[in-house]
């Protein structure tokens, strides 16, 4: 199966930090297939919704806490 780069936009888009990767990190993302990719991102989202509420928050206030 051939990379893709959609599959680094997708991870990006989701919160990645695909650029701070190397080259070679990032071509192993770009080899995954659909299913790794989509088990990949639900776990992220999964991890995500129970994380812990003062992430959130400086996330949202751009790392301002209140």
């Amino acid at each position: 199966m051939t990379g893709s780069p959609d599959r680094l936009a997708a991870l990006y888009a989701a919160g990645f930090a695909v650029d701070l990767l190397t080259e070679e990190q990032r071509q192993v993302l770009t080899g995954l297939t659909e299913e790794e990719l989509a088990l990949l991102l639900d776990i992220k989202d999964r991890l995500d919704a129970v994380g812990p509420e003062v992430q959130a928050h400086g996330e949202i206030a751009g790392g301002a806490l209140f």
